[in-house]
């Protein structure tokens, strides 16, 4: 059955940098679209970073344009989230999902999800 497993959440300082991975057992990450998806306390899931199971393209929300980096390693089967000049703001559970379908941020369009990770950004 299909499996996501996530690492690489923390606690790190404003400024700093962390990668997080989602490693995918009993399916393929390359013929699917994967999604990370961020929730802090009292907020909606937030989608943050796409990259398209179809054309393999990728997707970022204003709030983390040009800071975070989603990539695949086919070799791997494992999707990553490069998270750099990280801010308080990005204090959140961090999800990875996966669909069959497009890069849309709607939560329930996902059929697979890994159970989320704590980054904690904080002096």
């Amino acid at each position: 059955q299909a499996h996501l497993v996530e690492s690489g959440g923390g606690l790190v300082q404003p400024g700093g940098s962390l990668r997080l991975s989602c490693a995918a057992s009993g399916f393929a990450v390359a013929d699917y679209t994967f999604h990370w998806f961020r929730q802090a306390p009292g907020r909606e899931r937030e989608g943050v970073s796409c990259i398209s199971g179809l054309s393999g393209d990728t997707y970022s929300s204003d709030s983390v344009k040009a800071r975070f980096t989603i990539s695949k390693d086919v070799a791997k089967n494992t999707v990553y989230l490069q998270m750099n000049n990280l801010r308080p703001e990005d204090t959140a559970v961090y999800y990875c999902a996966a669909t069959e379908g497009s890069c849309r941020p709607y939560a329930h369009e996902y059929n697979y999800w890994g159970q989320g990770t704590q980054v904690t950004v904080s002096s």
